[in-house]
């Protein structure tokens, strides 16, 4: 493997152009045009990038979590919207 193919393997994709690429997938699958199999491997890589990004936000989280977390217990509170 190149080191250029190695740095790309290893750099994360950020999550927004995980959202991105889901889009143009499902846009891509509800027009209809792909033969089956180019279809198929279509929404093989829209289920990996979905996985992907699912992953994403549960780490993102976790570590919301932790940063809230104060002596063991969580520190948050539910948001409340003050009326005008």
């Amino acid at each position: 493997m190149s080191p250029k193919a190695n740095k790309t393997a290893e750099t994360p994709v950020v999550f927004e152009k995980i959202l991105e690429d889901l889009e143009g997938i499902v846009g891509r699958l509800e027009d209809g045009d792909l033969p089956l199999e180019e279809s198929l491997a279509v929404f093989e890589r829209g289920i990996r990038l979905a996985r992907e990004g699912s992953k994403r936000l549960d780490e993102a989280e976790a570590r919301v979590e932790a940063l809230l977390m104060r002596d063991g217990e969580a520190a948050s509170e539910p948001l409340s919207i003050e009326e005008s």
